[in-house]
């Protein structure tokens, strides 16, 4: 999934800020006790409004300015969640722990995510004949490795060296800006081209194999790929059961992420947001500030 506004644990904290002062009549309720004294619910609003009141807040107003421009259904945040669980497998339920988080909750965060992509992907269009193209695609799977470096001039100095006959996983261990490159020598493994950024699997996928790529650019930098292998796949799902999976990600891969805070920030405004806590007062600052920084999408 692409860099979003939120993260996890910050989701975690509005959850748990907003439990903690969702009645204000209850503000003085007792938390916990102890022989040196008592903790209320108004304290720990109190310590955690210090702590990540701000952001917390922020992302309370995100989820209500979007959820009242776009529609997220019950049905897409469960098959969200029943996919990221199958995915992680037995590992799932510690992953939440580890995160401070239940399932109610992350479906939250799910909610969340899935609401800034429309948002992010508002007016992108994908056509049938790209989501065909892509399940096509997907029949193939490429074993390949790649050098990572920051700059096109960087990456023609490796392509050099590699042509010249320079061992590949020698040049991937001393160019390579990924840090998993000195462990694997810029090997990737098998994959099918809808796991890697757009940029990236186009390159792979018209390369003979041995052959040497010129400089790919991607959101990650410069990329010298070779691919070693090719082989053909059988898909376990028809063209359309995958569909609307792969119309998403296409939708996703051509989205301009520069797009969305100035998004964000219009709707904030256009929503008249008045801040009566003092101690919050200045905390949509940066993201209304953001619509003036960053031009709009036309």
């Amino acid at each position: 999934m692409k860099k979003s506004v939120l993260t996890l644990t910050l989701a975690a904290s509005v959850l748990a800020l907003s439990a903690c002062n969702d009645n204000e009549a209850a503000d003085s309720e007792v938390l916990a006790t102890s022989k040196v004294g008592e903790v209320t619910k108004e304290e720990l609003y109190q310590e955690m409004k210090t702590s990540v009141g701000k952001q917390a807040l922020q992302v309370l107003l995100i989820e209500k300015v979007l959820d009242s421009e776009f529609e997220v259904s019950d049905k897409e945040i469960n098959a969200q969640f029943d996919s990221e669980k199958e995915q992680m497998g037995e590992g799932f339920d510690q992953y939440l722990a580890q995160q401070g988080q239940t399932e109610e909750s992350y479906k939250k965060y799910i909610k969340l995510n899935l609401l800034q992509e429309k948002a992010l992907t508002e007016g992108v269009e994908v056509t049938d004949e790209e989501v065909k193209k892509q399940y096509e695609n997907m029949k193939t799977e490429l074993n390949a490795r790649h050098v990572l470096v920051a700059d096109e001039e960087t990456a023609k100095e490796v392509k050099s060296k590699l042509d010249g006959g320079a061992d590949f996983a020698a040049v991937a261990k001393e160019y390579s800006t990924e840090p998993a490159a000195q462990e694997s020598a810029g090997e990737l493994g098998w994959f099918t081209p809808d796991k890697m950024v757009k940029e990236f699997s186009d390159a792979a996928l018209a390369l003979e194999v041995d052959q040497i790529s010129e400089p790919v650019k991607s959101e990650f930098g410069f990329h010298i790929i070779q691919v070693t292998e090719k082989r053909e796949v059988e898909m376990e799902a028809t063209l359309e059961e995958k569909s609307d999976e792969i119309r998403k990600q296409l939708l996703m891969a051509k989205a301009d992420q520069s797009t969305l805070l100035p998004k964000v920030s219009k709707l904030m405004k256009d929503a008249d947001i008045k801040i009566k806590d003092e101690d919050l007062k200045d905390a949509l600052d940066q993201i209304l500030n953001a619509g003036e920084e960053a031009p709009a999408a036309e």
